[in-house]
């Protein structure tokens, strides 16, 4: 088992390492949480200001209940997948960033 490293020295579990890292995830969890909040307001508002463009018919569907039925959900799990994969990025980088700072000390 290492030796336990000092307060001194633990810059990952730094304030201002957490700090920068939640802050580039709050940026990430905003865009995130706009684009889905874009889909879900737009589509009433496209039933809304285009009910002709909405009543058009897609594989059997109208393309209003493709978009809600078959198209939503599938999109919720990309925004997801993009999350993790950007925050898991964010986190990567992140500890790169620490080691450089560590390799110039």
């Amino acid at each position: 088992m290492p030796p336990p490293t000092s307060a001194h020295d633990d810059v990952v579990h730094s304030e201002s390492f957490l700090r920068s890292l939640m802050r580039r995830q709050l940026g990430l969890s905003v865009s995130c949480a706009a684009t889905f909040l874009v889909a879900l307001i737009g589509l009433p508002l496209l039933n809304y200001f285009a009910p002709a463009l909405m009543a058009t018919r897609v594989a059997g569907f109208t393309l209003s209940w493709l978009v809600v039925g078959v198209l939503f959900f599938p999109f919720v799990w990309i925004i997801s997948w993009i999350f993790i994969q950007r925050s898991i990025a964010l986190e990567e980088e992140e500890l790169r960033q620490v080691q450089r700072r560590k390799e110039v000390h």
